[in-house]
C-alpha cells in the first residue's frame, strides 16, 4: 500500500496532522497485522495512541484508500475485541 497517507475531516488541517496520524495508522496496522484478537484498551497500551484514535484507525483500515482491509470485531470475554486481515491484492 501506498505509504502516502490521505486523511480528512472538517478539523483535518494536514500541516498539523498528518504526521501524527500517519504514525499513529502505522504503529496500529504492524501491530494489528498479525491477526490476534485485541480490545481497544489493549491495542492503545501497546501503540501508547489514545483508544479513539485507534478506533478511528481501524476504521480507515478498511477503506478503499487505505487497503481495503477487513477489520473483525468479536464480543470475546465480555469486552469487543479486533483483529486486522490484510488485503493482499493491496500490498
Amino acid at each position: 500500500m501506498n505509504k502516502q497517507m490521505r486523511f480528512n475531516g472538517p478539523d483535518y488541517i494536514p500541516g498539523r496532522d498528518d504526521a501524527r496520524l500517519s504514525t499513529q495508522y502505522w504503529d496500529i496496522y504492524n501491530l494489528m497485522r498479525d491477526g490476534r484478537f485485541r480490545t481497544l484498551q489493549d491495542i492503545s497500551n501497546i501503540t501508547d495512541h489514545p483508544p479513539a484514535s485507534v478506533s478511528a484507525q481501524l476504521r480507515h483500515m478498511r477503506k478503499t484508500r487505505f487497503g481495503s482491509n477487513t477489520v473483525t470485531k468479536a464480543h470475546i470475554g465480555g469486552l469487543y475485541q479486533y483483529s486486522l486481515i490484510i488485503n493482499d491484492q493491496e500490498l
